[in-house]
């Protein structure tokens, strides 16, 4: 964008801002009087807006994740300051904010993106733990706010110094029904010191503890951040339940937080939103579950349990005893019991005791350390050992079924695709000799496996046999997916049908050296990628630097974007299965450290030692070294021979294959179906799904480098089990696609020009890989 560019989205967007400002106030007096009418007499406002709706049209010109990220804290930020602070230059700042998102692609002579957006499950975790964080930080700028107005305002009352109430004084103050609000207030200020500024705000501090663990996956910290949001839900209506009980004697002192904006009990807006909000990032992180699956190794929170209630016992024990011998420091002087009651008050969060008159208060220095110090060490040495589970390597996170497939595959000779075995959501069954395994997922009633039984070859037909009887003795049809033809000649001889659904490629290392005509394209990227002064460089993903890790998100984030439709998964890795020690991955970089594009590769065992690597995660910057796949791949093979390996796989193409002989084709039982009406369904739905997920294109650009093809098939017991095959494939390979996303999938798919039916396919033509996984 250039300076006009900028000039044109500063003004409107300041402009624009005022009238939707003007437009709330017009539109929601009747709905929230009191905030509106402060509003009303508030119409001042500077710069800023000017600034942020320049800022963020500008954030239109950015790459994908970092134009997410911004604006996603940039709107949660304004949105809570309009909420909390409520004034009109706030409510500004929010309208200049949409105006120039807005405004920003149509600057570029691009048309605004509305809907979901699209992002993969790395950047998801990312944007919720950035949302959380946001949220968390709205009840502190609300107590640095003096004159706040916003529904949510009621909080800056934490925030007042300590001004020391005679306990007498106070339960006067508060019996009298007119005096409600000084109650409410005096009760704060009494809480109110450096200690009971941090209890005030401990839901934000675990918040932002917690959005470190949702960044990061975990479970344990979508667990927190929902019970956090869960408990400040019911706190926010036990407030608005007390605003809406009528002022008498008896309630007026126990109205508490409540009472102090009870004026406001006339616009059920305002009572409502306090609950709103909180209710709203439940429903969020509800919706999001499925994005943190990663756990802590077994043992670890059963160990910060122990040391957080031992921690506990220790420092209530220091408490009572300290408040004994300093007894003379409070008023009034406390008892035995008043100090064992008062226990549950020095660790709970301000809101939980906000309504309990205290029963002493501290008066010297030394009671004000203790009565205040206790709960603060507590959480701030709790928050430590929170923060230190979230630590661990998330490849701890397999369980010991996962690591006994791992040794399996170790130990024994699997397929090129054994190694995705390990990946989250399989699950596994072994087989009577402990030797073999299958990894699988139920689904519709159908047990689909990834792959073949890994172990001994000599166990392959006992395995098959076996996990089938397990199968069947569970109500489930066991479904083969994506096995060679080995297994496949096998399950025909037992009476099973077959389908082809992918074609994998091979590269015989032993004599690769990408001479002759047909290597001519591979040639050429690596004297391009000479010239540009662009190198390979092997790394795994977690041992690469932190800039180095930023980039390989920055380009996965645009081609999901790109794509804008839901990452694949089941065979089709993410960040996520890059983020293990044992895969390698393979990185262009240029002179000024610039990732260009990342593979990353699988490895592949024969008893106890590593003879090949699979492909499997191929991503390149949509502006960077064009030839940058190729170049990686040949680089990959030229290297990976000279470390002695036998081979190189491409891995397969799902629904795509290149023409062979008849007798490859796939073999339904003669009674199931006619003959290839399967395999014609399948080759339609690859055309297809083509212009969406680029399947053959990916197919094409393979043949590159002249691999040897080997067909991957699917194995089933019957015909009629194919309807819930097909819902259970579709599954795992799109768990997360929502119905709005499926609708938008088929609309992109049947009103695309040229489209062809189950009974032909329309072949589009090679496209650079960038659009494009392995599988």
């Amino acid at each position: 964008m250039g300076w006009r560019a900028y000039a044109i989205a500063a003004v409107s967007s300041q402009i624009l801002g005022v009238g939707v400002a003007l437009g709330f106030l017009a539109t929601a007096r009747g709905l929230l009087g009191s905030w509106t009418q402060e509003l009303g007499g508030h119409l001042f406002m500077g710069p800023s807006a000017f600034i942020i709706g320049a800022a963020m049209a500008g954030t239109a010109s950015m790459a994908t994740l970092w134009r997410r990220r911004i604006r996603l804290v940039v709107f949660a930020l304004l949105l809570l300051l309009a909420l909390y602070s409520g004034g009109f230059a706030d409510l500004v700042r929010l309208g200049a904010a949409g105006t120039g998102t807005i405004l920003g692609p149509l600057l570029l002579g691009r048309r605004p993106r509305f809907g979901r957006p699209v992002s993969t499950r790395h950047e998801g975790r990312v944007l919720i733990a950035l949302l959380i964080a946001a949220s968390a930080i709205g009840p502190v700028v609300a107590g640095l706010v003096p004159h706040a107005v916003g529904p949510l305002s009621i909080l800056r009352f934490l925030f007042t110094n300590i001004q020391p109430v005679d306990s007498q004084a106070l339960q006067t103050l508060c019996a009298d029904p007119a005096q409600v609000k000084d109650c409410a207030v005096a009760q704060l200020q009494l809480r109110a010191g450096a200690g009971g500024i941090f209890m005030a705000i401990l839901p934000s501090f675990l918040l932002l503890l917690l959005a470190d663990g949702l960044r990061r996956g975990r479970r344990f910290a979508w667990a927190g951040a929902l019970l956090i949001q869960l408990a400040l839900s019911v706190l926010a209506g036990i407030a608005i339940a007390g605003v809406l009980q009528p002022t008498t004697s008896d309630t007026g002192a126990s109205e508490g937080i409540a009472a102090i904006e009870g004026s406001g009990s006339s616009q059920p807006l305002t009572l409502a939103l306090p609950l709103l909000l909180p209710l709203a990032l439940t429903i969020v992180l509800l919706a999001t579950r499925q994005l943190f699956h990663v756990t802590a190794p077994a043992g670890t929170y059963k160990r910060l349990a122990v040391q957080v209630l031992v921690m506990a016992a220790a420092l209530s024990v220091v408490y009572v005893a300290a408040g004994l011998l300093l007894a003379q420091d409070f008023s009034p002087v406390p008892g035995l019991p008043d100090l064992l009651a008062d226990i549950p008050d020095r660790f709970l969060p301000l809101g939980f005791v906000l309504d309990v008159p205290p029963a002493f208060f501290p008066q010297g220095t030394s009671a004000v350390l203790v009565y205040e110090g206790v709960g603060v060490l507590f959480w701030a040495v709790a928050g430590v050992l929170i923060f230190k589970t979230f630590l661990h390597q998330t490849h701890l996170r397999h369980d010991a079924s996962t690591e006994r497939a791992r040794k399996i595959i170790k130990t024994w000779e699997g397929s090129s695709l054994s190694w995705m075995t390990t990946w989250p959501g399989n699950m596994y069954w072994f087989s009577a000799s402990g030797q073999s395994f299958v990894a699988y997922r139920v689904s519709t009633g159908v047990a689909l496996t990834l792959g073949g039984p890994v172990g001994p070859k000599s166990e392959m037909g006992a395995a098959f046999a076996e996990f089938a009887r397990h199968c069947r003795g569970n109500g489930w049809t066991p479904c083969f997916y994506s096995v060679p033809r080995e297994l496949r000649d096998h399950a025909d001889s037992s009476g099973w049908s077959s389908a082809q659904v992918a074609q994998e490629t091979v590269l015989p290392l032993h004599s690769i050296s990408f001479k002759g005509k047909k290597f001519q394209d591979i040639r050429t990227a690596l004297n391009s990628a000479a010239k540009e002064g662009i190198r390979y460089e092997w790394t795994s993903y977690a041992s690469a630097p932190f800039s180095v890790q930023v980039q390989i998100e920055e380009i996965s984030e645009e081609w999901v974007a790109d794509r804008n439709m839901p990452e694949m998964g089941f065979t089709l890795g993410s960040l996520d299965e890059l983020d293990d020690p044992e895969v390698r991955c393979l990185l262009a970089i240029d002179q000024r450290h610039t990732v260009h594009a990342v593979t990353s590769w699988l490895p592949v065992y024969r008893n106890g030692h590593i003879v090949g690597w699979t492909l499997d995660f191929m991503r390149r910057r949509s502006n960077g070294f064009r030839a940058s796949i190729e170049f990686l791949i040949a680089s990959a093979a030229l290297s990976l021979k000279d470390e002695g390996c036998e081979f190189l796989s491409l891995s397969g193409a799902p629904l795509a294959r290149i023409a062979e002989d008849p007798s490859e084709m796939p073999r339904p039982r003669p009674r199931s179906r006619p003959p290839g009406s399967l395999d014609r369904l399948l080759d339609w739905l690859g055309a297809t799904l083509e212009p969406v997920y680029g399947f053959r294109s990916l197919l094409a650009f393979k043949a590159k480098f002249q691999p040897r093809y080997e067909p991957l098939y699917m194995l089933y017991p019957d015909a009629a089990s194919l309807p819930a095959v097909g819902t259970a494939v579709a599954r795992a390979y799109l768990p997360t696609l929502s119905l709005g996303a499926g609708l938008a999938l088929a609309g992109r798919i049947f009103h695309r020009p040229g489209r062809s039916g189950p009974s032909g396919s329309r072949h589009e033509s090679p496209d650079q890989p960038r659009r494009g996984g392995s599988g």
